[in-house]
């Protein structure tokens, strides 16, 4: 069967293209013709109506001391292709796309299936039009849908009212539904009427020599004693959890990432190193400690032991369904328990525990997926 990949946007989130790099390699080793729908780039503009009052505030902005680009869109439009240009190559290199200037060119006959996730597909904040997120464009099509692991990406309903009364009905119409977070199959079922189930992230349907494979024999630099260090949001937090770890277990802290977020970082601070250099990261790692979730995922599928730290802003159930799912909650760090937390994880991992039950968990993952044969 052809089938359509609608997820989020692809650029230099790690997490985000592996896991649609592996929905596809699992549907593409089930026999399918998979691509990921992309909408095509386009040069990031403000309106011109919005040009006053935007600059004015930027003007604001800087002179209250909280630095912000003037020009932010031409600056956006110019660095992209330059912060992007390792991941844009493993993107290009992995991931079959088709591209669109818009979902609604989509045609009925271009795919038999349409699967939406995973990652925060289901976020407003994070999908401009949530509501493309539900296939709105699908409507009157005689095609298949399905929710592979769409996640909300916190417990807390933040849609309104419309945006439920409309996601609610498109999302019945579906023909199989499931999430990446336990809070999030609650979600479905109080707010849109909607049983889901619960599956993996699609990166973990995959295994670690899925992964090898991606970057063995290219000249990547080996970290002999390493602590990856993959964080997102530094904190005074998270540089105490470093340099403990590194001190007790006597390693040497490497960074996997740029600061590729800080607008206002130097350009060649933000370039985002190459998606194998990031996973051969793992391959090295003695230990991880990261406020990143998919840096969790990874943790876990290669056996490494990691530290959690919370990460609120990013959504904290995320963290929590996939630690519980495997036992290992007591891995995530809050700022409750950044100090003494520490010292009560002496313990080591039982990755023996820990691989029993991913094999299980995938097993019925990929069970799920295969319903798209009788779709």
């Amino acid at each position: 069967m052809r089938i359509g990949i609608l997820t989020l946007p692809l650029h230099t989130n790690y997490g985000g293209i592996l896991q649609a790099y592996a929905m596809q390699t699992v549907l593409e080793r089930m026999g399918h013709e998979a691509y990921v729908i992309e909408e095509e780039q386009k040069p990031l503009r403000l309106p011109v109506w919005r040009m006053p009052s935007k600059y004015v505030r930027r003007v604001i902005r800087n002179i209250t001391g909280h630095p912000y680009p003037i020009f932010y869109e031409q600056k956006f439009n110019r660095e992209r292709p330059v912060i992007r240009q390792y991941t844009d190559i493993f993107i290009d290199k992995h991931v079959k796309r088709r591209f669109y200037a818009s979902y609604s060119d989509i045609k009925e006959t271009d795919f038999d299936v349409i699967i939406v996730g995973s990652d925060q597909v289901w976020r407003p904040r994070q999908f401009a039009n949530v509501r493309t997120a539900f296939l709105d464009f699908t409507e009157g099509w005689d095609i298949g849908r399905m929710a592979y692991a769409a996640s909300f990406g916190t417990d807390a309903w933040e849609y309104t009212h419309g945006q439920t009364k409309d996601c609610s009905r498109l999302l019945k119409r579906f023909d199989a539904v499931s999430v990446r977070e336990d809070s999030g199959a609650e979600l479905c079922l109080r707010h849109f009427g909607v049983k889901a189930e619960h599956v993996l992230d699609p990166t973990m349907l995959l295994g670690r020599d899925d992964y090898t494979r991606l970057f063995v024999g290219q000249d990547i630099p080996h970290r002999e004693g390493g602590l990856l260090c993959y964080i997102l949001d530094r904190t005074s937090g998270t540089d105490f959890i470093i340099n403990n770890v590194a001190e007790q277990y006597g390693l040497t802290p490497f960074s996997v990432n740029s600061r590729v977020e800080d607008i206002n970082a130097p350009l060649a601070e933000r370039v985002q190193p190459p998606v194998e250099q990031w996973l051969a990261g793992y391959c090295d790692a003695e230990f991880v400690v990261t406020d990143s979730f998919h840096a969790c995922v990874f943790s876990i599928i290669f056996n490494k032991p990691f530290y959690a730290v919370a990460n609120a802003g990013r959504g904290l159930s995320r963290f929590r369904s996939l630690l519980s799912m495997f036992g290992l909650e007591e891995r995530l760090l809050d700022g409750s328990n950044f100090y003494g937390g520490i010292e009560a994880l002496q313990k080591g991992i039982d990755w023996n525990s820990v691989n029993k039950k991913l094999a299980a968990q995938i097993d019925c993952s990929v069970k799920f997926v295969s319903r798209i044969d009788s779709l």
